[in-house]
């Protein structure tokens, strides 16, 4: 047996995570969405993506498609007010994204993810991903989130249920996408279908409006023309 002190990022965040945990009442959402077409776009626009300087992943798309899913719904962007009886509205749409690092996870929080194009939300997510890898992240890139993506689709797995990172009052989780036969109404056809994990604090979002934000982030994926709207 040996006693291993944990990474100075773990101690930090575990206790966030602990507080988070006792202090908001979690209910988690699970629902897929259909990027075939959207993965199929995104491929084809990987050799203009590379003479941009850029790797194009799927997670500036989806990122839009969050951005847009806000913007229609805010409460899930908004905070609950210090005495519990209101609401802090974001008029403003920073997404904080978690990157595994060798010590540990942290998220930075790309800002003003609506007003960018796919490019733009790849070159920034290089970089700030890049600062997290090699622990450069200043304290500054790591506030000021109204939402949070944590993606484990590159490790595996189908399902989890993430904790909100309060104040924030929700938290998506996405795991490995995966081709599924899926009724068309004819007949069944081969999708590549993402699962989608929403975790909210039930004291501001309740089970419909948790319902809805993924079935209209799953409408968003699912068209990737929506995305222009």
């Amino acid at each position: 047996m040996e006693l291993t002190e944990l990474p100075r990022i773990k101690k930090i965040s575990g206790r966030h995570l602990h507080r988070c945990w006792i202090s908001v009442p979690h209910v988690t959402q699970f629902d897929e969405a259909d990027i075939t077409e959207l993965e199929a776009f995104r491929k084809d626009q990987k050799a203009a993506a590379e003479q941009a300087g850029v790797k194009l992943t799927f997670m500036p798309f989806l990122l839009k498609a969050v951005a847009g899913a806000l913007a229609q719904m805010p409460t899930l962007k908004a905070s609950l007010a210090a005495d519990g009886e209101s609401l802090v509205m974001k008029h403003y749409t920073h997404i904080g994204v978690a990157v595994d690092t060798p010590n540990g996870l942290v998220v930075p929080v790309l800002r003003n993810v609506d007003r960018k194009g796919v490019f733009d939300r790849a070159r920034e997510l290089m970089e700030l991903s890049g600062k997290a890898r090699e622990g450069k992240l200043l304290p500054g890139d790591m506030q000021g989130g109204v939402f949070s993506i944590s993606s484990l689709g590159g490790i595996g797995g189908t399902a989890f249920t993430p904790i909100v990172n309060a104040p924030e009052v929700a938290i998506l989780g996405v795991s490995r996408s995966e081709m599924k036969p899926v009724w068309d109404g004819k007949e069944f056809a081969p999708r590549l279908m993402l699962p989608l994990s929403l975790s909210y604090d039930h004291r501001v979002v309740d089970g419909a409006d948790g319902v809805r934000f993924t079935t209209l982030l799953s409408s968003l994926l699912g068209d990737i023309r929506k995305l222009l709207l």
